[in-house]
């Protein structure tokens, strides 16, 4: 895998590009797994990147994705609208058009789509929309566009994908109750990995789930939680040991609700950028049987990406 350049564009000072040779798994994936969130940056020459964006990657096109689908051994890919596209969801559709019904994308959009602009993007492959609450990576939108936005797309029978931070969900929780859609949270709300399982944060993030049955999570990005890191940081064979039990407890309790993805290209990673195929030789200690990782791997995914097919 070659890295191309980002056209036009200085990349973000210490950006860390994706990884050019990602090792193959040990781990075997079952037929028909799903990277269930991935992204697409540009080419930034083809698919310029937004100018509100508060960061610079670099080009991340969808040649690279399908060769690492490949190369991994999944069979499909949830494409998620990356921040430095703004909402203008081109490259994404892009790569969601020429995957032949292999990958389903989640955009971003504004109080100004219109129906006919939303019943393309459902053509196109989208299944739902991202609310992004990290205020590193964009500016607030008005909770009532938002609630807005998310009426609208039920009626396509889309979902919400939901990015924060664990010190956030208290002031945000009940705008997330409310909601009218299917929820999905990313990177299981990013805990503090430093503190207990146990411990109250986390207990609140499962909390959530346990009350809101239409809450989904994603058990995603041990590489962006970890303080641990992977085994040439940490000098041990396994990697990102500390982001285990969050995961694990998550896929255990919450079988038919949870989701996983590589992220990659890995955005605004700062120490190290991950082997792919060791994020997937990780996925055997979160989902430690067969019939969890079919769940978390197979049918999860189909279920709220492809249902038409998964319904056969």
């Amino acid at each position: 895998m070659t890295l191309p350049t980002t056209g036009g564009f200085d990349k973000t000072p210490g950006w860390l590009d994706w990884h050019p040779s990602p090792s193959t798994p040990r781990f075997r994936l079952p037929e028909g797994a799903v990277d269930a969130h991935c992204h697409v940056f540009g080419p930034g020459a083809e698919f310029p990147y937004a100018p509100e964006r508060k960061y610079t990657p670099c080009d991340a096109g969808k040649a690279q994705l399908f060769a690492l689908r490949d190369r991994l051994g999944f069979s499909r890919n949830v494409i998620v609208q990356a921040t430095c596209h703004g909402d203008d969801n081109r490259a994404m559709l892009d790569a969601c058009r020429a995957s032949g019904g292999r990958a389903r994308g989640v955009a971003t959009v504004r109080r100004g789509i219109t129906d006919a602009q939303l019943h393309e993007l459902h053509e196109a492959g989208v299944r739902g929309v991202r609310f992004n609450f990290v205020k590193r990576l964009v500016d607030s939108t008005p909770r009532d566009e938002l609630m807005e936005i998310a009426q609208r797309v039920k009626a396509l029978g889309w979902h919400v994908v939901l990015y924060f931070e664990a010190p956030d969900l208290p002031e945000l929780w009940d705008f997330f109750a409310a909601l009218p859609t299917t929820v999905v949270v990313d990177h299981m709300g990013r805990p503090d990995v430093t503190r207990p399982v146990d411990g109250p944060e986390f207990a609140l993030f499962l909390r959530f789930l346990r009350e809101h049955p239409f809450v989904w999570s994603k058990v995603t990005c041990p590489e962006r939680l970890s303080m641990a890191g992977p085994p040439a940081l940490n000098g041990e064979t396994a990697p990102y040991r500390d982001v285990i039990p969050f995961a694990r407890r998550v896929v255990e309790e919450f079988p038919d609700r949870v989701l996983w993805g590589t992220d990659w290209p890995h955005p605004n990673l700062k120490d190290h950028m991950p082997d792919d195929g060791l994020l997937v030789d990780v996925i055997p200690r979160i989902a430690p049987t067969a019939d969890l990782r079919q769940r978390l791997l197979v049918d999860n995914p189909m279920r709220l990406y492809w249902p038409e097919t998964a319904a056969r």
